[in-house]
């Protein structure tokens, strides 16, 4: 048995989106009560942290319903059923942002929201860009401006919270560490 585990008696499906599943758990808690979880299955997401050869970070701007704001953040998306998340990466990268990569390093993975989630979000890195002649075209209800600002300029960005998830909060927080840029 896996430490605290809870073990499901019964699920029901609620929800079946284009983004994300919706499934009410019954659930038998270590200590034997019960207890009801709501949770979210996703396919997975990936990030890349875009650096130019100026030594800028790539990001992009889009409208979030959720917060109804816009927020800038590193390009990423979710995975296609079955899509390997290196070429998932590959591919936000050029429909976000107009630049392709043959270098692209994986930095690190985490579930994003794991109280209510499964989502698990892959991190890459390349500072090999191309600016791409044609690039492919993004989803056709994705609008986004592409932005290059500094690490120091990005870090006032969280301060002011025009950067404000926790992706790109990794990022920018591991650039620093790194001490890059």
């Amino acid at each position: 048995m896996k430490k605290f585990e809870e073990k499901t008696i019964k699920s029901e499906k609620i929800f079946n989106g284009k983004v994300i599943n919706l499934q009410v758990d019954e659930v038998t808690l270590p200590n034997g009560k019960t207890s009801t979880r709501e949770t979210i299955k996703h396919p997975g997401a990936v990030a890349v942290i875009p650096i130019t050869k100026n030594n800028k970070i790539i990001l992009v701007e889009q409208y979030r319903k959720p917060l109804e704001k816009s927020l800038i953040e590193i390009p990423a998306g979710k995975l296609e059923k079955n899509e390997n998340p290196l070429a998932a990466a590959v591919r936000e990268l050029e429909e976000e942002t107009g630049y392709t990569t043959k270098d692209l390093s994986f930095v690190t993975s985490f579930y994003t929201s794991p109280g209510f989630a499964d989502e698990l979000m892959y991190i890459y890195i390349s500072d090999q860009l191309v600016k791409m002649d044609h690039p492919p075209q993004g989803d056709d209800d994705e609008f986004v401006e592409v932005h290059e600002l500094t690490l120091e300029e990005a870090k006032q960005y969280v301060i002011e919270e025009r950067i404000h998830d926790a992706k790109t909060n990794y990022a920018i927080l591991y650039l620093h560490a790194l001490g890059r840029m």
